[in-house]
Protein backbone atom coordinates (compact mmCIF):
# COMPACT_ATOMS: atom_id res chain seq x y z
CA UNK A 1 0.00 0.00 0.00
CA UNK A 2 0.98 3.61 -0.44
CA UNK A 3 1.68 5.89 2.51
CA UNK A 4 -1.42 8.03 1.85
CA UNK A 5 -3.65 4.94 1.60
CA UNK A 6 -2.48 3.61 4.97
CA UNK A 7 -3.01 6.97 6.69
CA UNK A 8 -6.47 7.34 5.14
CA UNK A 9 -7.51 3.83 6.24
CA UNK A 10 -6.41 4.54 9.82
CA UNK A 11 -8.35 7.82 9.78
CA UNK A 12 -11.43 5.79 8.86
CA UNK A 13 -10.64 3.28 11.65
CA UNK A 14 -10.09 0.54 9.10
CA UNK A 15 -7.45 -1.21 11.18
CA UNK A 16 -5.51 -4.34 10.19
CA UNK A 17 -3.89 -6.86 12.56
CA UNK A 18 -0.37 -6.65 11.08
CA UNK A 19 1.52 -3.77 9.46
CA UNK A 20 4.92 -4.52 7.97
CA UNK A 21 6.87 -1.33 7.26
CA UNK A 22 10.21 -1.90 5.56
CA UNK A 23 12.73 -0.33 3.22
CA UNK A 24 15.86 1.78 2.96
CA UNK A 25 14.23 5.14 3.76
CA UNK A 26 13.22 5.37 7.43
CA UNK A 27 11.32 8.68 7.15
CA UNK A 28 7.95 7.31 6.02
CA UNK A 29 8.24 4.27 8.31
CA UNK A 30 8.55 6.66 11.26
CA UNK A 31 5.65 8.79 10.01
CA UNK A 32 3.27 5.82 9.73
CA UNK A 33 4.32 4.41 13.10
CA UNK A 34 3.87 7.81 14.75
CA UNK A 35 0.43 8.26 13.18
CA UNK A 36 -0.72 4.86 14.43
CA UNK A 37 0.66 5.59 17.91
CA UNK A 38 -1.11 8.94 18.13
CA UNK A 39 -4.47 8.06 16.57
CA UNK A 40 -5.56 4.47 17.28
CA UNK A 41 -5.73 4.74 21.09
CA UNK A 42 -6.81 7.66 23.23
CA UNK A 43 -4.59 8.87 26.07
CA UNK A 44 -6.42 6.84 28.72
CA UNK A 45 -6.08 3.64 26.69
CA UNK A 46 -2.38 4.02 25.94
CA UNK A 47 -1.24 3.29 29.49
CA UNK A 48 -2.18 -0.39 29.29
CA UNK A 49 -2.49 -0.99 25.56
CA UNK A 50 0.52 0.63 23.89
CA UNK A 51 3.56 -1.64 23.92
CA UNK A 52 6.94 -1.00 22.28
CA UNK A 53 9.44 -3.81 21.79
CA UNK A 54 12.88 -3.69 20.17
CA UNK A 55 14.29 -6.38 17.90
CA UNK A 56 17.68 -6.40 19.64
CA UNK A 57 16.08 -7.10 23.00
CA UNK A 58 13.32 -9.64 22.30
CA UNK A 59 12.68 -12.89 20.47
CA UNK A 60 9.55 -14.00 18.64
CA UNK A 61 8.04 -15.51 21.82
CA UNK A 62 8.06 -12.11 23.58
CA UNK A 63 6.36 -10.53 20.57
CA UNK A 64 3.71 -13.24 20.27
CA UNK A 65 2.98 -13.22 24.04
CA UNK A 66 2.35 -9.47 23.95
CA UNK A 67 0.38 -9.58 20.70
CA UNK A 68 -1.88 -12.44 21.90
CA UNK A 69 -3.00 -10.82 25.14
CA UNK A 70 -6.35 -9.03 25.29
CA UNK A 71 -6.67 -5.25 25.43
CA UNK A 72 -7.48 -3.74 28.81
CA UNK A 73 -10.52 -1.45 28.85
CA UNK A 74 -10.13 -0.79 25.13
CA UNK A 75 -11.19 -2.37 21.86
CA UNK A 76 -7.63 -2.62 20.55
CA UNK A 77 -4.05 -2.73 21.69
CA UNK A 78 -1.06 -1.58 19.63
CA UNK A 79 2.24 -3.47 19.73
CA UNK A 80 5.27 -1.94 18.02
CA UNK A 81 8.22 -4.11 17.06
CA UNK A 82 10.94 -1.59 16.25
CA UNK A 83 14.38 -2.39 14.82
CA UNK A 84 12.87 -5.61 13.54
CA UNK A 85 15.79 -6.05 11.16
CA UNK A 86 17.94 -6.76 14.25
CA UNK A 87 15.72 -9.59 15.53
CA UNK A 88 17.27 -12.98 14.86
CA UNK A 89 14.01 -14.89 15.23
CA UNK A 90 11.90 -12.55 13.11
CA UNK A 91 10.99 -15.30 10.63
CA UNK A 92 9.52 -17.33 13.52
CA UNK A 93 6.67 -14.82 13.61
CA UNK A 94 5.30 -16.55 10.51
CA UNK A 95 2.61 -18.52 12.36
CA UNK A 96 1.41 -15.37 14.16
CA UNK A 97 1.29 -13.38 10.93
CA UNK A 98 -0.80 -16.16 9.37
CA UNK A 99 -3.26 -16.13 12.29
CA UNK A 100 -2.97 -12.79 14.10
CA UNK A 101 -5.09 -11.56 16.99
CA UNK A 102 -7.94 -9.38 15.62
CA UNK A 103 -7.79 -7.06 18.65
CA UNK A 104 -4.08 -6.26 18.20
CA UNK A 105 -2.36 -3.96 15.73
CA UNK A 106 1.16 -5.40 15.42
CA UNK A 107 3.35 -2.79 13.70
CA UNK A 108 6.68 -4.22 12.54
CA UNK A 109 9.26 -1.55 11.65
CA UNK A 110 12.02 -3.11 9.54
CA UNK A 111 14.34 -0.23 8.65
CA UNK A 112 17.27 0.36 6.30
CA UNK A 113 16.67 -2.66 4.09
CA UNK A 114 13.77 -4.36 2.39
CA UNK A 115 12.42 -7.78 3.30
CA UNK A 116 12.84 -10.62 0.80
CA UNK A 117 9.42 -11.98 -0.03
CA UNK A 118 10.62 -15.26 -1.54
CA UNK A 119 10.95 -16.88 1.91
CA UNK A 120 8.13 -18.58 3.82
CA UNK A 121 7.98 -15.67 6.24
CA UNK A 122 8.07 -13.13 3.41
CA UNK A 123 5.23 -14.89 1.61
CA UNK A 124 3.17 -14.96 4.82
CA UNK A 125 3.74 -11.22 5.33
CA UNK A 126 2.84 -10.40 1.74
CA UNK A 127 -0.38 -12.42 1.97
CA UNK A 128 -1.62 -11.41 5.43
CA UNK A 129 -0.17 -8.02 6.37
CA UNK A 130 -0.43 -4.44 5.19
CA UNK A 131 2.96 -4.02 3.54
CA UNK A 132 4.62 -0.66 2.97
CA UNK A 133 8.02 -0.32 1.31
CA UNK A 134 9.88 2.94 1.90
CA UNK A 135 12.15 3.34 -1.11
CA UNK A 136 15.18 5.58 -1.03
CA UNK A 137 14.78 8.59 -3.32
CA UNK A 138 17.36 9.29 -6.01
CA UNK A 139 19.40 12.49 -5.85
CA UNK A 140 17.46 14.04 -8.72
CA UNK A 141 14.13 13.44 -6.94
CA UNK A 142 15.05 15.40 -3.81
CA UNK A 143 14.42 18.97 -5.10
CA UNK A 144 10.91 17.96 -6.17
CA UNK A 145 10.31 16.35 -2.75
CA UNK A 146 11.47 19.56 -1.06
CA UNK A 147 9.06 21.57 -3.22
CA UNK A 148 6.16 19.30 -2.27
CA UNK A 149 7.07 19.29 1.43
CA UNK A 150 7.16 23.08 1.63
CA UNK A 151 4.01 23.38 -0.48
CA UNK A 152 2.16 21.42 2.21
CA UNK A 153 3.39 24.03 4.71
CA UNK A 154 2.06 26.91 2.60
CA UNK A 155 5.46 27.87 1.18
CA UNK A 156 7.23 27.73 -2.16
CA UNK A 157 10.92 27.61 -3.01
CA UNK A 158 12.96 28.73 -6.01
CA UNK A 159 15.00 26.24 -8.02
CA UNK A 160 18.44 27.33 -6.84
CA UNK A 161 17.40 27.15 -3.18
CA UNK A 162 15.94 23.64 -3.43
CA UNK A 163 19.02 22.49 -5.37
CA UNK A 164 21.25 23.98 -2.67
CA UNK A 165 19.42 22.08 0.10
CA UNK A 166 19.49 18.87 -1.93
CA UNK A 167 23.21 19.17 -2.63
CA UNK A 168 24.09 19.75 1.01
CA UNK A 169 21.71 17.47 2.88
CA UNK A 170 21.72 14.52 0.50
CA UNK A 171 18.84 12.03 0.34
CA UNK A 172 18.12 11.52 4.06
CA UNK A 173 14.49 12.71 4.24
CA UNK A 174 14.46 12.80 8.05
CA UNK A 175 17.44 15.14 8.06
CA UNK A 176 15.98 17.30 5.29
CA UNK A 177 12.55 17.56 6.94
CA UNK A 178 14.12 18.52 10.29
CA UNK A 179 16.06 21.36 8.68
CA UNK A 180 13.07 22.54 6.66
CA UNK A 181 10.91 22.55 9.79
CA UNK A 182 13.36 24.97 11.40
CA UNK A 183 12.98 27.22 8.38
CA UNK A 184 9.17 26.98 8.41
CA UNK A 185 9.11 28.33 11.98
CA UNK A 186 10.94 31.49 10.92
CA UNK A 187 9.07 32.56 7.78
CA UNK A 188 5.46 33.51 7.17
CA UNK A 189 3.07 31.50 5.02
CA UNK A 190 3.13 32.36 1.35
CA UNK A 191 6.87 33.11 1.38
CA UNK A 192 8.95 31.97 -1.57
CA UNK A 193 12.12 30.50 -0.09
CA UNK A 194 15.36 31.81 -1.57
CA UNK A 195 19.01 30.95 -1.01
CA UNK A 196 19.12 33.81 1.52
CA UNK A 197 16.45 32.07 3.62
CA UNK A 198 18.46 28.85 3.41
CA UNK A 199 21.61 30.62 4.55
CA UNK A 200 19.90 32.39 7.44
CA UNK A 201 17.87 29.45 8.75
CA UNK A 202 19.68 26.25 7.81
CA UNK A 203 23.26 27.48 7.96
CA UNK A 204 24.27 26.73 4.39
CA UNK A 205 26.22 29.61 2.89
CA UNK A 206 24.72 30.93 -0.33
CA UNK A 207 28.20 31.92 -1.57
CA UNK A 208 30.34 29.09 -0.24
CA UNK A 209 28.63 25.80 -0.99
CA UNK A 210 29.05 22.79 -3.25
CA UNK A 211 26.43 24.14 -5.66
CA UNK A 212 28.52 27.28 -6.21
CA UNK A 213 31.72 25.21 -6.43
CA UNK A 214 30.18 23.13 -9.22
CA UNK A 215 29.28 26.27 -11.13
CA UNK A 216 32.77 27.72 -10.66
CA UNK A 217 34.38 24.50 -11.88
CA UNK A 218 31.95 24.18 -14.79
CA UNK A 219 32.86 27.69 -15.95
CA UNK A 220 36.55 27.19 -15.08
CA UNK A 221 36.40 30.21 -12.81
CA UNK A 222 39.64 29.55 -10.92
CA UNK A 223 39.40 32.52 -8.57
CA UNK A 224 35.90 31.68 -7.41
CA UNK A 225 36.68 27.97 -7.08
CA UNK A 226 39.77 28.67 -4.97
CA UNK A 227 37.84 31.11 -2.76
CA UNK A 228 35.20 28.44 -2.06
CA UNK A 229 37.75 25.68 -1.46
CA UNK A 230 39.71 27.78 1.03
CA UNK A 231 36.45 28.46 2.86
CA UNK A 232 35.71 24.71 2.89
CA UNK A 233 39.19 23.98 4.24
CA UNK A 234 38.62 26.43 7.10
CA UNK A 235 35.20 24.91 7.87
CA UNK A 236 35.76 21.18 7.38
CA UNK A 237 32.95 20.06 9.71
CA UNK A 238 30.35 21.94 7.68
CA UNK A 239 31.87 20.80 4.39
CA UNK A 240 32.96 17.17 4.87
CA UNK A 241 35.29 15.83 2.22
CA UNK A 242 33.10 12.79 1.28
CA UNK A 243 30.11 15.06 0.64
CA UNK A 244 32.12 17.37 -1.62
CA UNK A 245 33.67 14.49 -3.58
CA UNK A 246 30.29 12.75 -3.93
CA UNK A 247 28.54 15.82 -5.29
CA UNK A 248 31.41 16.58 -7.68
CA UNK A 249 31.23 13.02 -8.99
CA UNK A 250 27.51 13.52 -9.70
CA UNK A 251 28.23 16.82 -11.42
CA UNK A 252 30.93 15.48 -13.70
CA UNK A 253 28.93 12.32 -14.41
CA UNK A 254 26.10 14.49 -15.71
CA UNK A 255 28.62 16.54 -17.70
CA UNK A 256 29.89 13.29 -19.25
CA UNK A 257 26.30 12.28 -20.10
CA UNK A 258 25.74 15.70 -21.69
CA UNK A 259 28.57 14.93 -24.10
CA UNK A 260 26.80 11.70 -25.03
CA UNK A 261 23.41 13.37 -25.59
CA UNK A 262 24.43 16.88 -26.63
CA UNK A 263 22.32 16.68 -29.81
CA UNK A 264 19.10 16.52 -27.76
CA UNK A 265 17.00 19.60 -27.06
CA UNK A 266 17.02 20.95 -23.49
CA UNK A 267 13.79 19.22 -22.49
CA UNK A 268 14.91 15.77 -23.64
CA UNK A 269 18.40 16.27 -22.24
CA UNK A 270 16.98 17.23 -18.84
CA UNK A 271 14.93 14.05 -18.79
CA UNK A 272 17.97 12.04 -19.88
CA UNK A 273 19.95 13.46 -16.96
CA UNK A 274 17.24 12.36 -14.56
CA UNK A 275 15.42 15.66 -14.05
CA UNK A 276 11.67 16.10 -14.34
CA UNK A 277 11.15 19.60 -15.74
CA UNK A 278 7.62 20.97 -15.92
CA UNK A 279 8.34 22.91 -19.10
CA UNK A 280 11.07 23.86 -21.58
CA UNK A 281 12.06 26.93 -19.53
CA UNK A 282 12.70 24.81 -16.45
CA UNK A 283 14.63 22.29 -18.56
CA UNK A 284 16.91 25.01 -19.94
CA UNK A 285 17.67 26.14 -16.37
CA UNK A 286 18.49 22.57 -15.31
CA UNK A 287 20.86 21.72 -18.16
CA UNK A 288 22.54 25.09 -18.66
CA UNK A 289 25.47 24.43 -16.32
CA UNK A 290 26.12 20.99 -17.85
CA UNK A 291 26.22 22.35 -21.41
CA UNK A 292 28.63 25.02 -20.20
CA UNK A 293 30.82 22.48 -18.40
CA UNK A 294 30.81 20.21 -21.47
CA UNK A 295 32.54 22.93 -23.49
CA UNK A 296 35.28 23.27 -20.87
CA UNK A 297 35.86 19.59 -20.18
CA UNK A 298 36.39 17.22 -23.11
CA UNK A 299 35.72 13.53 -22.51
CA UNK A 300 39.47 12.79 -22.13
CA UNK A 301 39.67 15.34 -19.28
CA UNK A 302 36.53 13.93 -17.63
CA UNK A 303 38.16 10.48 -17.53
CA UNK A 304 41.11 12.08 -15.72
CA UNK A 305 38.73 13.79 -13.28
CA UNK A 306 36.96 10.54 -12.43
CA UNK A 307 40.35 8.99 -11.68
CA UNK A 308 41.27 11.97 -9.49
CA UNK A 309 38.01 11.73 -7.55
CA UNK A 310 38.58 8.04 -6.85
CA UNK A 311 42.22 8.58 -5.85
CA UNK A 312 41.48 11.47 -3.51
CA UNK A 313 38.53 9.64 -1.96
CA UNK A 314 40.97 6.85 -1.07
CA UNK A 315 43.50 9.39 0.21
CA UNK A 316 40.91 10.95 2.50
CA UNK A 317 40.32 7.49 4.01
CA UNK A 318 44.04 6.93 4.61
CA UNK A 319 44.30 4.28 1.90
CA UNK A 320 47.12 5.92 0.00
CA UNK A 321 50.79 6.07 1.05
CA UNK A 322 51.35 9.78 0.31
CA UNK A 323 48.64 11.22 2.59
CA UNK A 324 50.68 11.31 5.82
CA UNK A 325 50.00 14.51 7.71
CA UNK A 326 47.53 15.89 5.19
CA UNK A 327 44.14 17.00 6.42
CA UNK A 328 41.07 16.81 4.21
CA UNK A 329 41.21 20.57 3.56
CA UNK A 330 44.67 20.25 2.02
CA UNK A 331 43.56 17.25 -0.02
CA UNK A 332 40.57 19.19 -1.32
CA UNK A 333 42.77 22.10 -2.41
CA UNK A 334 45.02 19.69 -4.31
CA UNK A 335 42.05 17.96 -5.92
CA UNK A 336 40.43 21.17 -7.17
CA UNK A 337 43.75 22.49 -8.50
CA UNK A 338 44.28 19.29 -10.52
CA UNK A 339 40.72 19.37 -11.85
CA UNK A 340 41.21 22.91 -13.11
CA UNK A 341 44.68 22.37 -14.58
Amino acid sequence: MKYEEIIQAIKQKDYKPVYFLHGEESYYIDLIAKYIEENVLNEAEKGFNLITLYGKEVDFKNVVDNARRYPMMAQYQVVFLKEAQEMRTLSDLQSYVEQPSPSTLLVICHKHKRLKFNTKFGKAVKKNAVVFEAKKLYDNQIPSWINDYLSQKGLSIDGSASALVAEYLGTDLSKISNELDKLVLNVSKGTKISTTHIQDNIGISKDYNVFELQEALGNKNQQKAQRIVFHFAANEKKNPFPLVVGTLYNFFSKTFATHQFKQLNDLDLAKGLGFYPKNAYAATYQVKKYRSAMKNYPISKLHQIFTLLRVYDLKSKGLNFDTTGKESGALLKELIYKILN
